[in-house]
């Protein structure tokens, strides 16, 4: 399937969710875990499982949940798990950090980007860098994207400051002829068959979905009485990722 004009990155959590990104037709992943607040980093073992997978994959760092100011502590978390990505042979990162004023914490991130672009270096291979949804909590939307295009970033993950990609469209299309191909805009958050042709008509060429559904019949409900299940568990589906790649196959195609 030749699609190289468009790209669909899939966020999963698991394992299932790694093969169904691959069999459904993804052309990225975004590693995470709990995924219900976001995502947060996952464990080592899953990034070492998500290197082998046939897709490049790029590792959400994110060591909590909440918001995205960080403490020193914090930071270091985040400057570890880099260095995992990078050694695991992941293709990217996806990171972010704020003030408490909402704006971004342009000299963390500059350190950080500092850090994995030396890992790059030392294995012979750039680390690809995202600026996750910490970016849609900023107070001005556009001169965060000036500040995220001086960082280096590659791309920036949006929903156009709302909590939904359609509901924050035009602030997307806004940000798109802004970006003016210094940095890709990656359209995320609610992605679905009925949002994307909307979303693809502000004239971005990559989107980020979790295409994941309820599983059949539920939680057991002994895992949920101990509270080791949610009551209502999602998982990633190989259909929902096919529809939406057959529809940016289409799009490129008709272009």
């Amino acid at each position: 399937m030749m699609r190289d004009a468009m790209t669909l990155e899939v966020c999963v959590e698991d394992l299932d969710g790694i093969d169904a990104a691959v069999e459904g037709g993804a052309d990225r992943i975004e590693l995470c875990a709990a995924l219900a607040v976001g995502g947060l980093t996952p464990p080592a073992s899953l990034i070492r499982a998500a290197a082998q997978a046939p897709l490049p994959a790029h590792l959400l760092v994110r060591p909590r949940e909440g918001g995205f100011a960080y403490t020193p502590r914090e930071i270091a978390l985040i400057a570890d798990d880099i260095v995992t990505a990078a050694h695991a042979g992941l293709a990217g990162i996806v990171i972010g950090a704020t003030l408490a004023d909402h704006r971004l914490d342009a000299a963390t991130l500059a350190k950080l980007i500092a850090h994995a672009r030396t890992l790059g270096s030392e294995r012979g291979r750039p680390l690809s860098l995202t600026l996750h949804r910490a970016f849609d909590v900023c107070s001005d939307l556009g001169a965060a994207l000036d500040t995220a295009i001086e960082l280096g970033f590659d791309r920036v993950l949006t929903s156009g400051g709302t909590p939904k990609a359609i509901d924050g469209v035009e602030a997307v299309a806004d940000l798109h002829r802004q970006a003016a191909g210094r940095v890709i805009i990656l359209a995320g958050s609610g992605v679905s068959p009925q949002s994307l042709p909307a979303l693809l008509r502000t004239g971005i060429t990559e989107v980020h979905a979790s295409c994941r559904q309820p599983i059949a019949g539920g939680a057991d409900p002994v895992d949920v009485r101990f509270g080791f299940a949610a009551p209502n568990r999602t998982a990633t589906s190989t259909d929902r990722i096919r529809q939406l790649s057959h529809m940016l196959t289409q799009k490129h195609t008709l272009e």
